[in-house]
């Protein structure tokens, strides 16, 4: 699709639920397109007319997807970027206003500074297995389940009595569903994942929800070393300084799905998981307020979890040196 006898541009694409604001940057020229399958193909006949190097946007928990797969099929460089890292390269330029077509362009800006980056090839965006998309659909589905569930336990606890008898009802349903989607879940990643799971059985706390969001949401797990993993999940500090000025540490961005679960499997890796515990316990003692005592554990977690997929090495044989992590 590129004319090498123009030169390169470098498209950024602010994603929102409807549309797509499409940057290429200083050329200045910016376009608007639906977020669905007519509007993507209006864009790419539109690209068409460009010498594209690099298309890069956010990931928008998943709005993004069919966009990054029509352009990459279409035969597009394409990068998915972690919002924290745009956000910050953005604010770095000066975009502090919150518009579409000012978040497009820093992200054209973004891609061209990228694409002359020692990150580049670590950044593209590739096609997930057909087994892992569907893996992702079901972990998905089942979050939204159990938000469902949550919901109506909440609505039992203040319903009137003629409305009792539905709720439970329903609630019967969604746990008939749930309980469907875990055997579900739970034979694909027996199937695809067996490998890579048996490395992390030693370890207190990961159970099969933990395991599946992983296997699903970071298939980067052992690919990268432990800052690029804690930056992209969005467990490592971000820090508030200026000048003298020393700002409290604090976390966001990445993938939140990913944080959620970690969080959950710390809560209970603080009680059962020996090497976690003795962290969590000697970060409480250092004053550390608990909450953030358990992110640290979070990243730690994280960080063991993909050394041990990296070295091929199960946890149970790496507990005697856990300071090696």
């Amino acid at each position: 699709m590129a004319d090498e006898s123009r030169e390169s541009v470098y498209v950024g694409i602010d994603v929102s639920k409807d549309s797509l604001e499409v940057s290429l940057g200083d050329k200045g020229a910016s376009m608007r397109f639906g977020n669905d399958d007519q509007g993507i193909s209006a864009m790419l006949d539109w690209l068409a007319g460009q010498s594209v190097a690099v298309v890069l946007m956010e990931a928008t928990g998943g709005l993004e997807k069919r966009c990054a797969q029509r352009l990459y099929l279409a035969g597009l460089t394409v990068v998915v970027a972690n919002p924290r890292q745009a956000h910050e390269f953005a604010k770095s330029l000066g975009y502090l206003a919150k518009t579409d077509g000012i978040d497009a362009k820093a992200l054209s800006h973004f891609a061209r500074t990228l694409h002359n980056s020692e990150r580049f090839e670590k950044s593209l965006f590739k096609l997930a297995a057909a087994h892992q998309e569907q893996l992702q659909a079901l972990v998905t589905r089942r979050a939204q389940l159990v938000q469902m569930r949550v919901a109506e336990t909440n609505r039992l606890a203040q319903a009137h009595a003629l409305s009792t008898k539905s709720i439970q009802a329903v609630i019967k349903i969604l746990d008939k569903q749930i309980k469907a989607l875990d055997e579900d879940i739970g034979g694909r990643l027996k199937q695809h994942f067996a490998q890579k799971l048996k490395l992390l059985e030693g370890f207190k706390g990961i159970g099969q929800g933990t395991k599946a969001v992983l296997m699903a949401a970071l298939p980067q797990l052992g690919q990268l070393n432990r800052r690029e993993i804690s930056k992209l999940v969005g467990v490592a500090p971000l820090n508030h300084d200026s000048g003298k000025m020393r700002g409290k540490r604090s976390i966001w961005g990445g993938r939140s799905d990913v944080r959620s679960s970690l969080y959950m499997a710390a809560l209970s890796s603080v009680r059962f998981d020996p090497v976690i515990r003795e962290f969590y316990q000697r970060l409480r003692a250092a004053g550390k307020p608990a909450k953030v005592a358990l992110v640290a554990c979070m990243r730690k977690m994280l960080a063991i979890l993909n050394a041990v997929i990296k070295s091929n090495t199960a946890w149970e044989q790496r507990c005697p040196q856990p300071g090696a992590v």
